[in-house]
């Protein structure tokens, strides 16, 4: 992972009021907490078994929280989008926490949310690497095959 990378996730939890994120990748594992006052995040890095150059590790250990980041040329967004008609729902119970938030991190086998179909609860899974950067679908509403449920940036590094 990439200190951009970092920094991009630093100014997504800042602009959708996150508290904390966490990830691993390649066996890097990162846990991002921000404080309520807003002072600069506390980055914990776990290293992975061997590959990874102590320097890089100190490097992201030691980002600081960076100015907002221009949003990416469109061809780094896609959209996670419904495979069926149905109703949307952002969580697998009204009275749990959603699949996925804005600024969420997910893999092609992340479930993002449940398409009720005659009946029939379906997981959609993200089927993309990438950050989710809006939900355009609203909960327990209709949906129509094809329509545009997440937007998600796919590519962290910039040009």
């Amino acid at each position: 992972m990439e200190l951009n990378q970092i920094q991009t996730i630093i100014t997504m939890m800042k602009e959708n009021d996150l508290a904390e994120f966490s990830m691993e990748e390649n066996g890097l594992k990162i846990h991002i907490k921000r404080s309520p006052d807003g002072a600069q995040p506390t980055v914990t890095v776990s290293a992975p078994a061997a590959g990874t150059p102590p320097a890089a590790l100190a490097a992201v250990a030691a980002a600081p929280a960076m100015a907002p980041i221009p949003d990416l040329p469109a061809e780094n967004v896609k959209h996670i989008t419904s495979p069926m008609v149905g109703t949307f729902y952002r969580a697998p119970s009204p009275e749990a926490r959603p699949y996925v938030e804005i600024g969420a991190a997910v893999e092609e086998d992340t479930v993002v949310c449940i398409i009720e179909a005659m009946k029939v609860m379906n997981e959609i899974k993200a089927e993309m690497k990438g950050v989710i950067t809006d939900v355009l679908a609203e909960n327990s509403k209709p949906v129509e095959f094809g329509q545009k449920l997440f937007a998600v940036q796919t590519a962290l590094n910039r040009p």
